[in-house]
């Protein structure tokens, strides 16, 4: 109970210091919009890139994929998956990532670290 009662007068004292917050905020937009991760899949074969905004801002396909791509269905799908994995897996990693930069911030301004999944608390 002392924890949470230190802690709200913590966020009492910041709220004082609307600057300060503002500061914060700012460095963690920089810091995520200048964020670049790669998820892979395929061994390879696709390469997926996210932003720290959590959006898709490149995708990459090994040239022997595109070209299995138009032969048949059963590539096409093959394909389909592992774009999807490889999105997917670079969203995972910018999250972490985000959650890094957020919980630095919040260390600084003398907050407790965001646990979980951000994302969601952030969507």
């Amino acid at each position: 109970m002392f924890e949470q009662l230190k802690m709200m007068g913590q966020v009492a004292a910041l709220l004082k210091d609307k600057q300060k917050l503002q500061d914060a905020a700012t460095r963690i937009r920089t810091r995520l919009a200048a964020l670049r991760v790669d998820g892979t899949a395929g061994q390879g074969a696709v390469r997926a890139t996210a932003s720290g905004l959590m959006r898709i801002v490149h995708l990459e396909l090994a040239p022997g994929l595109v070209a299995g791509m138009a032969a048949d269905d059963q590539t096409r799908q093959l394909a389909s998956g592992l774009i999807t994995e490889a999105t997917n897996e670079a969203l995972a990693k910018a999250q972490a990532q985000m959650l890094d930069i957020v919980n630095k911030e919040a260390r600084d301004l003398g907050l407790p670290e965001f646990a979980g999944d951000l994302g969601k608390m952030l969507s």
